[in-house]
């Protein structure tokens, strides 16, 4: 591993441990075993940090509905639902602890959303873009409010992982099947 890739791992793991609003450049470094001026030769600032931590170090939930929309009848509508809705719940339980400190200061908050490029309603549009796929096939019913749906999975995802993250425990490892069946028998 390089030195960026040294900080991103570090600075999840510090987050995980701390939150957003508590882990520091400072800490985030020491962990990685380097000083702070070359964490900021990598990033401008701790949010283009949190950003690479996303991207990087957490599942891909964007990723994986952009590529089951560019291939909606490759695999069973099932198999697909399962994936995003595994992908997704494992998405919100390892990002939760990171990104829920963000909502401590209204100040933090605001910073934090004026720096993001696209918000956190992204996967829900990428889900979305995914299910109108699967309703031009015919595999969804074709009156299916497919944001509605959208929203109703990963809000269930994002529930679980919240509950799980408070109650310091595991999801629940059949949820994400549970969702997916579930919309299937909706669409």
């Amino acid at each position: 591993m390089g030195s960026r890739e040294d900080l991103v791992a570090a600075a999840a793991t510090v987050m995980r441990e701390r939150g957003y609003a508590h882990a520091t450049t400072k800490a985030i470094a020491q962990a990685a075993g380097y000083s702070e001026a070359l964490l900021y030769k990598h990033f401008r600032d701790k949010t283009a940090l949190f950003l690479a931590v996303l991207r990087e170090e957490l599942p891909d939930l964007v990723a994986t509905a952009a590529r089951l929309t560019e291939n909606p009848g490759k695999a069973a509508l099932g198999d697909n639902l399962a994936e995003l809705t595994t992908t997704a719940l494992a998405f919100y339980c390892a990002s939760f602890p990171i990104s829920i400190s963000i909502f401590s200061s209204r100040d933090l908050l605001r910073t934090h959303r004026d720096t993001l490029e696209n918000g956190p309603d992204l996967p829900i549009q990428h889900v979305a873009d995914y299910l109108d796929a699967e309703v031009k096939l015919g595999r969804l019913r074709s009156d299916l409010d497919t944001e509605a749906a959208a929203r109703l999975l990963l809000g269930g995802c994002f529930q679980e992982a919240f509950l799980a993250s408070f109650e310091e425990r595991e999801p629940r490892p059949d949820l994400a099947h549970r969702l997916a069946a579930t919309l299937e028998k909706l669409g």
